[in-house]
């Protein structure tokens, strides 16, 4: 859907203490981050050592039958993911997650974020010989990790040594015939966890929410650097790349994670209310009433109504049947995919100067039809608020937006947006502020895409489609750094 930032991942991963119905598990879990992504959905189950896989297209609930389910049958381990991809075209074949036979065994392995180096990393691969079969760099990764296992004593081996080699963002969940690991790039971009069920499970997912979904407890955060060995023997974890700086997308708390989500302490609904009351002590706008555009602007909204005294109102009833994927073929459906989605509460907005907070203005796009439905619903004013703060730069470790081409803010003046979207004035969340919206110093967070200070070195190929080129045929000859090594 391009006229919105997507979401990046969302990983899980249980290890039981006995055969048992692990992929249902798994598929509760996986329901509860289907917010983070939406195109496809996976499940690989163990089962003393065979793996059982499905994954396709679709969500959840689509791609999850319960004869899939059943075929799927019992086991001590099951990983899963759902997926928006930020690299690789949106096919089945970058579905994850991966499954790879070598000559040590099997390995199965879901990852959430963006490698800034999988250009190189794949070239280098391809050089030596490597079949690629998707166009996601979590092939890369698994091709690393399956590398450097060939050579080493055990699975977190290989893992310890890949994370030497890969640079970016990446959340993953592993899974071997005997263990399940979590790793998290030392930088901690994208938020992994671990939590404990009362029947003896260990269970590793991207948010919390997932964890209390299956009847778990959250025992707290993989630190950035961390990897999380579990086996029947129970837990080892290994902090050799942990204790540098931190860089964890502050983007999670304004948009993607899910309200009840905890993440390092602070949970996302206060972080959002947080923001809120930030945008009502630099916006002191005389008003009727504040509405939040669903759902990651209400609790914003409550938050400016909770500082500001201007009550708050339901303004829009959201289309629970339409997910985030939904299709529009064309412009006038892509103009109209707003009404059918949400549709506004007229009586509550009748003849009323509105706050409306949302909680990014990405291309402007979504914005003008929600304004446009409030003016139609005879709001007399409309004030548009944004949550987050101006989106100035791509990202380059798991947002969808690898360019400055369509971005707003970029091109327009504050006024002007207003008049772009049809609102009365137009405000942002300021950056210091965004920084402060956990009660930290904000030493510990990525805002690259607002203020364009990346923690990394900027990736050469960033765009979406960056192994697509190399798929229609381009040869690896042309890659000036072999090309280079063969003379050599």
């Amino acid at each position: 859907m391009e006229h919105e930032v997507h979401e990046e991942c969302g990983v899980f991963g249980i290890f039981a203490p006995g055969a048992q119905n692990v992929a249902s598990t798994t598929y509760y879990a996986l329901f509860a981050l289907q917010h983070r992504g939406q195109e496809s959905a996976g499940i690989v189950v163990n089962n003393d050592g065979v793996f059982s896989a499905y994954k396709d297209v679709g969500l959840v609930n689509d791609v999850f039958t319960s004869d899939v389910l059943a075929k799927l049958g019992l086991g001590n381990m099951a990983i899963g993911h759902v997926r928006y991809g930020t690299t690789g075209t949106n096919g089945r074949e970058n579905a994850q997650p991966i499954v790879v036979n070598h000559l040590k065994g099997n390995m199965a392995l879901a990852h959430n974020g963006n490698l800034i180096n999988a250009t190189e990393l794949r070239a280098e691969l391809e050089n030596d010989g490597c079949i690629f079969h998707t166009t996601s760099d979590t092939e890369v990764i698994a091709y690393v990790i399956t590398r450097e296992r060939v050579r080493a004593r055990s699975i977190e081996e290989a893992v310890l040594a890949a994370m030497d080699k890969l640079k970016g963002a990446y959340s993953l969940v592993v899974m071997s015939p005997s263990k399940l690991i979590a790793a998290r790039d030392p930088l901690g971009f994208r938020p992994l966890c671990f939590g404990r069920r009362d029947d003896g499970s260990y269970l590793v997912a991207s948010e919390s929410c997932a964890l209390n979904a299956v009847g778990a407890h959250k025992v707290r955060e993989i630190e950035p650097g961390e990897m999380l060995v579990i086996t029947k023997e129970g837990i080892k974890t290994d902090t050799s790349h942990c204790g540098g700086k931190k860089a964890f997308c502050v983007f999670e708390y304004f948009y993607t994670a899910r309200p009840d989500s905890e993440i390092d302490g602070c949970y996302v609904h206060d972080a959002r209310l947080q923001a809120g009351r930030f945008l009502a002590e630099k916006y002191k706008i005389d008003a009727d009433i504040v509405v939040g555009v669903p759902d990651s602007g209400l609790d914003a909204a409550l938050g400016y109504a909770q500082a500001s005294g201007i009550p708050y109102g339901i303004g829009f009833l959201k289309n629970k049947y339409i997910g985030r994927t939904f299709i529009a073929p064309d412009q006038k459906m892509r103009e109209d995919r707003v009404k059918i989605k949400l549709n506004v509460i007229a009586s509550a907005i009748r003849g009323k100067r509105v706050i409306l907070v949302d909680d990014s203005i990405v291309r402007g796009t979504t914005s003008r039809p929600i304004v446009k439905q409030l003016r139609d619903a005879g709001a007399t004013e409309v004030h548009f608020l944004s949550s987050a703060p101006k989106f100035l730069n791509p990202c380059y470790y798991g947002t969808d937006i690898d360019s400055r081409d369509n971005l707003i803010a970029c091109h327009h003046t504050t006024e002007e947006i207003a008049q772009i979207i049809g609102a009365d004035s137009v405000g942002y969340l300021d950056i210091d502020h965004a920084r402060m919206l956990t009660g930290s110093d904000g030493s510990g967070f990525c805002c690259a895409c607002f203020d364009g200070v990346y923690p990394t070195e900027v990736p050469k190929e960033p765009g979406k489609d960056r192994f697509e080129r190399p798929i229609s045929g381009r040869p690896i000859s042309e890659n000036p750094k072999f090309r280079k090594k063969q003379e050599n």
